[in-house]
This record gives C-alpha cells, structure tokens and sequence, in this order.
C-alpha cells in the first residue's frame, strides 16, 4: 500500500514522514483501573507503529495507575501519559482529542482491548475510503461469564441527517462503540463528549458522527468489548434530570431538519426510565414516566414489550 494513498483529514495528501502528525491517535481515559489498563496498553503497543499514536489520560486514579503509567512511559518513548484532576470520562476524552495530533482518532476504553492486526485494517480502510468520517469494524463481545460473540459491524447506508439519526435514536439500527470505531477527529473536536452528562455521553457524539461524513465499514474485528454490569445504570438518583439532560445535549448538536424527532426520543428516554422502574419494583414512578412517554408521543409507545409491562403494572 503505498503511503500516499493515505488522506489527511483536510482532503490533503499525507505521508508517513510528514511532520505534521500521525495518522491514527489511540486514546484511552482511564480512571482506577491500574489492574485491567496493562491488557488494553499492550494490545496497542504491540502493533504501534510510526503512524500510530497512543495518549492515556490518567482522569484522578487513586490506585496505582500513576506508577503503572510512569513505568509504561518509561519503556515505550514516544507513549503521552496526560494526568488531570477527577472529572470524569467525557472530560478525559476531549482532554485527549485536544491533545492529539492524528487525523483520526479511535477512543480504547482501558477494559478493554484492541485485536491483533486492528490499526492496520483501519489504515486500509482509510485508504480505500479517504472521504470517511467515520470508520465501523467488527468487535468481540466477552461476557462475564466468559461466553464470547462475533459481532459485525452495522451498514450504514447513505441517506439523509434525519433518517440517520431516526435509525440510531429511534430504531436502533446503528450500532457505535468505542473501541471498534474511528473517527475523523475534527469531526468531534467540532461537537466534544458532553461534560455535564453522567452516562450516555457518547450518544450526542455518536450521532453527530453519522451525519456529519461518510460511515464505512471493515469486516475486521477490531476489539474485545468485554461486558459487565453499568453502576450509572442502576443509579436512579436524577435520573429524570439526566435524561431530560441527555435529549437537550443530543437535539442541540443536530441540524433543524432533525428536531422533529425531539418529542418522540424523549418519549423514547421516558420508556427506558419506566422500564428500570418496573425492574426496581417502583409503581409509583414507572407509571408516571409511562404517563409521561405517552403524552410525548403515542407511537413510540405502541410497541408490544412496553405495553405488556404497562398493562400488568395498571391492571395487577
């Protein structure tokens, strides 16, 4: 492959001995997790490269990740290790993409891990698709269990902004995950991870990324995602302000002909909020947010798993 088949992000033709950066910047937040960031560290440095760029942001650890990280950068020149304050993930994201320097940007959450071969077949697919915006591979999920499923990547065909973001939002036909996605990474410079969000941050990102390029596809995997239980989403406190929050980031980033959508996701974040409730055994509140969906938009609640819940909520 030859290097000058490689774009730069301004459509611009770039090479590997151009001083103006790296092609593909790993990023990777992390926050306590100095017994699990070794597996995701070594899966990119084993395939690292003079293209390839690799940034942790330590968001506050209080375990040993400081130490861990001083030992890495110790061994591996080259390896940006930026220490900040607590601020959470969306805060150690944008903090990394500020100080990037690739054209693309693939954001590794420190669980999990990238597969042999990954950034090669993104430098591929980049070079086949120069006009991506938006790059989706295949991904390994592990499970608790240890259970393990192949999972590809999602087509994603052309189509307008509000038929985008109805199939992600609405229709879940889209599927995004860190890990096994790259992004160009002017793109999200232009629209940062929400830093006022606790949980769901991504989604306003993600969307965003659908409609603002081209989103091509790898077959190859790209990651293991390994799986396990989300404490933000058995947290309940404010969990009406976080989601009524969430609508209002996501809505503020998508152009005018997308806002028609806005009653019917927050009917949408409704139901999700009185499907946690039913789980939490809350009738009280899992029938004031069905009330609350409904009244946003009937459609959206017409389907068949929320009104069985609904029917032997009112009617047991």
């Amino acid at each position: 492959m030859s290097d000058t088949a490689l774009a730069s992000a301004n459509g611009r033709k770039k090479t590997m001995s151009d001083e103006e950066g790296p092609l593909i910047s790993v990023i990777i937040p992390t926050y306590n997790y100095a017994h699990l960031l070794p597996r995701a560290l070594d899966s990119v440095l084993v395939q690292w490269v003079p293209w390839v760029e690799l940034i942790v942001v330590n968001d506050g650890s209080t375990d040993e990740t400081g130490p861990l990280l001083a030992g890495y950068a110790a061994r591996h020149r080259g390896l940006v290790v930026i220490d900040q304050a607590n601020a959470g993930a969306a805060a150690a994201r944008n903090r990394g993409l500020r100080q990037a320097r690739g054209c693309y940007a693939l954001l590794l959450d420190a669980d999990d891990e990238l597969l042999p071969h990954a950034l090669q077949a993104l430098r591929a697919t980049i070079a086949r698709h120069p006009e991506a915006g938006t790059v989706l591979g295949g991904q390994i999920s592990v499970h608790p269990d240890g259970r393990e499923r192949i999972r590809g990547p999602t087509r994603v065909p052309s189509a307008s902004p509000l038929q985008l973001s109805e199939r992600y939002l609405l229709q879940k036909r889209i599927a995004i995950s860190h890990g096994c996605a790259l992004f160009r990474r002017d793109f999200l410079l232009h629209r940062p991870y929400p830093e006022n969000l606790r949980g769901g941050e991504d989604i306003p990102v993600f969307v965003h990324m659908l409609i603002s390029g081209p989103v091509v596809t790898t077959d190859a995997a790209l990651a293991r995602i390994h799986k396990h239980r989300d404490s933000l989403r058995h947290d309940r406190g404010d969990e009406e302000a976080r989601a009524q929050l969430l609508v209002e980031e996501v809505f503020a980033g998508l152009p005018p002909e997308c806002q028609p959508l806005r009653r019917r996701y927050a009917a949408q974040r409704y139901l999700s909020l009185f499907r946690t409730a039913v789980q939490s055994g809350d009738r009280l509140a899992a029938k004031r947010y069905f009330g609350a969906a409904w009244r946003l938009h009937r459609l959206q609640v017409l389907r068949w798993s929320y009104l069985r819940k609904a029917a032997r909520l009112f009617f047991q």
